[in-house]
């Protein structure tokens, strides 16, 4: 079993920041996917959640902003393994133009209304639609 930190940062208009990934991942490429990663051998997934935030879009957040929220048991085919991502949640002021691209096509706050349209990964298309029906969404929202 694999265990992923990754993060739902909400902006001030209450959209997410979403990942488009490339064609070169194992997990979900050419999708648009949330914001994390692997949690590295004997590291804590919260600390994972933290750096790989700061990996992936050059944003460094400072501890507690970032809130566990769930934890989803997914199937990644890719590696043959039951696994489990950790998400965390919170909201911010920071917007596209403070994003500094660490892995994919691009990193992006994304409009909720806009995600039917958009190709997205097997485990983000099993999270968002309960974050945005969740009470931590409507905690979010500014």
């Amino acid at each position: 079993m694999h265990v992923f930190a990754s993060v739902i940062l909400v902006d001030e208009r209450g959209w997410l920041l979403l990942q488009e990934r490339d064609e070169h991942p194992a997990i979900a490429p050419d999708c648009w996917s949330l914001v994390g990663g692997h949690v590295d051998e004997g590291e804590d997934p919260d600390d994972a959640a933290y750096r790989e935030l700061a990996e992936e879009t050059g944003l460094r957040l400072e501890p507690p902003t970032l809130r566990p929220w769930r934890a989803f048991p997914v199937v990644h085919p890719a590696y043959g393994t039951d696994d489990l991502i950790r998400v965390y949640a919170a909201a911010t002021t920071a917007t596209d133009a403070d994003i500094v691209l660490g892995e994919g096509r691009q990193i992006v706050f994304v409009e909720p209304a806009a995600l039917p349209a958009l190709r997205v990964g097997e485990a983000a298309s099993l999270i968002l639609p309960e974050f945005l029906a969740s009470d931590r969404y409507q905690e979010l929202l500014r």
